[in-house]
């Protein structure tokens, strides 16, 4: 490794400057066909029950939809009400605490639950920032080409449009609210880069943009009188006789117990998929991303558009082994730093999409052998970190990415005269639920937000629409599931969804009676599930 870094030091001066191309339409594709994980063969297959069979998802998840409820329906008394609200809002993140905010303040009864602890979410591990059009030189319409063009223009057009057109109004509600974004010496904001981007629209808190944000949304939360449920996650939904959500059933991991929360109007806001390592990638994402809201919303019937469609961060650590997966943020590489090989060479321009990006990494390490191995056999390649000291002057790093500058120097690296050895790490699912403009779900008075929705971002998100997603999604859920209590009374609660999807997999042969779902936490005991660099 030391060797490999005199040689990225000894090019540096020369490529500081350089200009690297652009890669073709047809360069991009052959590379992800060849390169990207969700082009593997073996990785995915085609779920055979309920409504979204035919559909092809990670063999993963799909383990986890033919597995056994964690509840025996029997056993449920669905009269036993613990609470009973207007807005039930499930998942403590940014999506979740936004749904309740603006459920809140339309009227409606509020209920917020979590899983772990209130904030303990994808959000507030995002670094890079939250993209929205506010520049001189830039616009909505942009925005909306440059996600339409990196998702691969297979996004939902009605979906981007809402993201897009709500962005200003969003970057300035949270700043109203008190978060502290970066901004230049005249006050205006600051901008960056990211990959597949045509203008600077990328608007940060240093490199701990999302805890930043998660700290004044947990502060409104409580604030404004909002209960919050801790650390009783969703473990199924309950639908009335007409297959309209009507709550949902808890777990409370103190005591054990099962609590009914009847609700006139639900709204999922569970997050990802990544703790359960799909394919034996690393990931950046929080202990409690295991998938809930997805196993639930597809037993109540709930469609889902693009599952197979994992997004890989070019840049999650490789070294050292106990920041696995750690995400380094693409803002470095709108910061100037650069991907390059154990030679010190370049081999893919730093602001492509982070599926392309992440594909010329994979293919530099596995067919031209150029990756850089650690002392326990894992390999990834540089990202040349001085660069950005060289180009944009001394104490950068420490300024804009404060956070990744300590958690390398706990470990006694210098990221500001060291390069970072990385490799992709799985990040984000660009699928989900499938819903529309105002977030809700093909199961009437169900409505998501956030990651466990699909469409927005079509099959590759770009750096900074996920932080975007999840706050103006989470508004419109939230306006109308209060909008829709007012009108909706609850029938007669029922788990028979349960019963006769379990029935389904039985008549097929699949059910897999040694899973049971939603897993709720990962298993890393004894080696289970224990992330591995994937080549």
């Amino acid at each position: 490794m030391r060797a490999s870094i005199r040689k990225v030091e000894e090019t540096r001066a020369s490529r500081a400057k350089e200009e690297f191309p652009r890669l073709s339409l047809k360069e991009r594709q052959e590379l992800l066909h060849r390169f990207h994980p969700d082009y593997r063969e073996g990785g995915r297959r085609e779920l055979r029950v309920g409504v979204n069979k035919g559909q092809r998802v990670p063999n993963e998840l799909a383990d986890l939809f033919e597995g056994l409820s964690l509840i025996r329906p029997q056993e449920i008394d669905l009269n036993r009400i613990h609470r009973e609200v207007d807005v039930l809002v499930i998942g403590g993140g940014g999506g979740g605490a936004t749904a309740a905010l603006f459920a809140s303040e339309s009227g409606a009864r509020t209920l917020l639950t979590t899983k772990l602890r209130f904030g303990d979410s994808n959000t507030i591990m995002a670094e890079g920032g939250i993209q929205a059009a506010v520049g001189p030189y830039d616009s909505p319409a942009l925005h909306y080409l440059d996600t339409i063009g990196g998702g691969g223009f297979e996004n939902l057009p009605n979906l981007v449009q809402a993201l897009v057109e709500d962005a200003p109004l969003i970057l300035e509600w949270l700043a109203r609210l008190g978060v502290m974004f970066d901004r230049k010496e005249d006050g205006d904001l600051l901008a960056s880069f990211a990959g597949g981007q045509c203008r600077r629209r990328v608007h940060s808190a240093a490199d701990y943009t999302g805890m930043e944000i998660m700290r004044v949304m947990k502060d409104e939360v409580y604030s404004r009188g909002i209960e919050v449920m801790e650390f009783c996650p969703a473990v199924e939904l309950l639908l009335d006789e007409k297959g309209r959500c009507g709550g949902a059933i808890f777990l409370n991991l103190d005591t054990n117990e099962r609590w009914i929360v009847r609700s006139k109007t639900t709204i999922l806001a569970t997050g990802g998929i990544g703790r359960l390592h799909i394919q034996g990638f690393p990931t950046t994402n929080h202990y409690g991303a295991t998938a809930d809201g997805l196993v639930m919303a597809n037993r109540a019937g709930a469609k889902m558009i693009f599952m197979d469609a994992i997004q890989f961060h070019p840049t999650g650590t490789a070294y050292p082994e106990q920041l696995i997966g750690l995400l380094v943020s693409e803002a470095f590489r709108g910061w100037s730093a650069q991907l390059v090989n154990c030679e010190g060479r370049r081999f893919i321009n730093e602001l492509e999409t982070r599926d392309v990006t992440s594909s010329a990494t994979i293919r530099e390490v596995v067919e031209r052998k150029k990756g850089v191995s650690t002392p326990t056999g894992m390999q990834g390649v540089w990202l040349d970190t001085p660069l950005v000291e060289l180009n944009k002057g001394k104490g950068t790093i420490h300024r804009v990415f404060p956070h990744l500058f300590h958690r390398f120097h706990t470990f006694g690296i210098d990221i500001t005269k060291e390069p970072v050895l990385v490799y992709p790490t799985q990040h984000y699912q660009n699928g989900g639920l499938l819903i529309d403009e105002n977030g809700e779900t093909t199961v009437p008075n169900l409505f998501a937000a956030g990651e466990v929705s699909g469409g927005v971002h079509g099959r590759n998100r770009l750096g900074g629409n996920s932080l975007l997603d999840i706050f103006v999604f989470g508004r419109r859920a939230g306006i109308l599931a209060a909008e829709r209590s007012k009108g909706t009374k609850v029938g007669r609660l029922t788990l028979n969804h349960i019963i006769e999807y379990e029935r389904e997999l039985e008549r097929e042969g699949i059910l897999k009676k040694g899973i049971r779902s939603p897993i709720l936490i990962p298993d890393y005991r004894y080696g289970k599930a224990l992330p591995q660099i994937h080549q």
